[in-house]
């Protein structure tokens, strides 16, 4: 899974013991303090972005190592004429205090990054020291998007749960995990703005729809069809609940709303019929009328006033 994520970066940084033994060994000759500027570049974090998607620290820490060496460019043209700096160390910063939508603690990756002091860079470096070339975006691969509800690979086919949704009070986003490779990080053209927007490498569906004779309509009825599918979805959800309620009064409703939340369709429906039975085991339905012995005495005295 191909990802590009927006931050912001862009700030002047001074050298430090060894760092330029790191961009020596990344150059083809060893170069002076004077010929390069560094600078750092906030490349991200594992807070829940815009998009629900977040990069889990094990997967920062990876990134770390696989942004070693790589380019700054512009706008994601991967064009060798773009390149104007190249990453030679990172590390993954931990802000104490701070939490994440998710209720862990905050971090996120920061990149230090050089660039050879030239004619055609002074423009650029300006830029940086003026704060006008602020924001980045990275782009990278990762395994796996996995479903901070059911823990399955959204990757691999749709769960059933809806990011940016709540399931038993539970948010649901995907976590990017399993780090596979880092390509560049790019100086992009975005409004100066924490936790800045989210750019996807491949286009939308209905991107891709618009190309297409009748792909736009075809694409709405997908949509409505998902929508059937996800409130049939949230329905099942709800009669199991209420079964399991009735069939075990031990049951706590927030342990059996989040169980449910993690069931596919066919078990919340095999389920569903098994909890029914024993709810129906449990409270036998009842006529409002009875004929039994006391309708028989009745008739017995009753039978005096026959003639």
């Amino acid at each position: 899974m191909n990802v590009m994520k927006q931050a912001q970066g862009g700030q002047s940084s001074a050298l430090e013991q060894g760092d330029l033994e790191r961009i020596g060994a990344l150059a083809r000759k060893p170069l002076k303090e004077e010929e390069i500027y560094t600078f750092s570049v906030r490349l991200c974090d594992n807070e829940i972005d815009r998009d629900y998607e977040r990069f889990a620290p094990e997967t920062l820490e990876k990134l770390a190592e696989l942004f070693v060496g790589k380019s700054g460019i512009f706008d994601h043209q991967w064009s060798a004429r773009g390149q104007a700096a190249r990453i030679y160390k990172t590390e993954v910063v931990w802000e104490q205090g701070r939490l994440t939508r998710a209720g862990d603690p905050y971090c996120w990756l920061k990149g230090y990054a050089y660039m050879l002091r030239t004619d055609s860079t002074r423009d650029l470096v300006a830029e940086i020291e003026g704060g006008i070339k602020k924001e980045v975006s990275v782009g990278c691969s990762v395994e796996r998007a996995v479903c901070s509800v059911c823990g399955a690979d959204r990757n691999q086919g749709d769960c059933g749960h809806q990011k940016g949704q709540e399931y038993g009070g539970q948010l649901c986003y995907a976590s990017l995990e399993g780090a596979q490779d880092a390509y560049e990080f790019s100086f992009v053209a975005v409004p100066a703005q924490p936790l800045a927007g989210v750019v996807k490498s491949a286009r939308s569906w209905r991107d891709l729809a618009k190309g297409c004779p009748g792909g736009e309509r075809e694409l709405e009825q997908l949509e409505r069809e998902a929508r059937l599918g996800r409130n049939y979805l949230e329905h099942l959800r709800g009669e199991l609940v209420r079964l399991a309620l009735l069939a075990d009064g031990t049951l706590e409703e927030a342990v059996v709303k989040s169980a449910c939340s993690k069931l596919s369709p066919e078990e919340l429906e095999a389920f569903g019929k098994s909890f029914a039975r024993r709810a129906e085991e449990r409270y036998p339905i009842k006529t409002q009328l009875s004929y039994g012995d006391k309708n028989s005495r009745l008739r017995e005295t009753d039978r005096a006033f026959l003639v």
